[in-house]
């Protein structure tokens, strides 16, 4: 299929184009959406907005999200990932949030934002996936080699509406969490604080 390509300098133009980023701004901040977050910063970095335009729409998107995180933990809520279009946008946000940190070093802040998604995604293959990504972080991989020897990036269906998770690695699941299975059991073990406090 041919994708047209897309003339910046039209679309900067475009009065429709221009009052459909306006409407999501607003609507993005009357909803307090991050899923309309995230539709507007495609839109901006489509038309190559400004970066302090970009960067103020990703620190509402994180912000926002880290506010949901907090809600859902202290009332027990999960993500539901596959039919709520704003919850999976939050788990977005705090896993993309969560892969920078893990890119930039941050250890702890990785590992730690890993398993609290494992421990709020009501989504099977995610939850292993998130365990499998605090267990790389735990067993000492660097983020580079975590992607270059562990992730299978062919594995990758550009189509799946939750492709933004990495999910596919070179082997099974279930043969990596057995691998790992003493950074499983120290993972559920930081996640008990979180179960104690039901």
């Amino acid at each position: 299929m041919e994708v047209p390509e897309i003339h910046v300098e039209e679309l900067k133009k475009d009065p429709e184009f221009l009052a459909n980023i306006k409407r999501l701004e607003e609507e993005c901040r009357d909803e307090q959406s991050i899923a309309k977050g995230y539709q507007l910063l495609d839109a901006q970095l489509v038309i190559e907005a400004p970066e302090d335009d970009i960067n103020e729409i990703f620190t509402f998107i994180v912000n926002t999200a880290f506010d949901r995180l907090a809600e859902y933990l202290s009332t027990h809520q999960s993500f539901d990932i596959i039919n709520n279009i704003e919850e999976r946008a939050i788990a977005r946000a705090i896993y993309e949030h969560a892969i920078q940190r893990y890119s930039e070093n941050d250890q702890k802040g990785a590992k730690e934002m890993f398993l609290v998604l494992h421990h709020t995604i009501n989504h099977e293959e995610i939850k292993d996936a998130m365990m499998i990504h605090a267990c790389a972080v735990m067993a000492g991989n660097s983020f580079e080699s975590f992607i270059e020897d562990m992730v299978d990036v062919s594995g990758i269906d550009e189509t799946d509406p939750l492709a933004f998770f990495i999910q596919s690695f070179v082997q099974p699941n279930d043969i990596l969490l057995t691998m790992y299975a003493k950074y499983v059991l120290l993972g559920k073990e930081e996640l008990k604080v979180l179960e104690a406090s039901k």
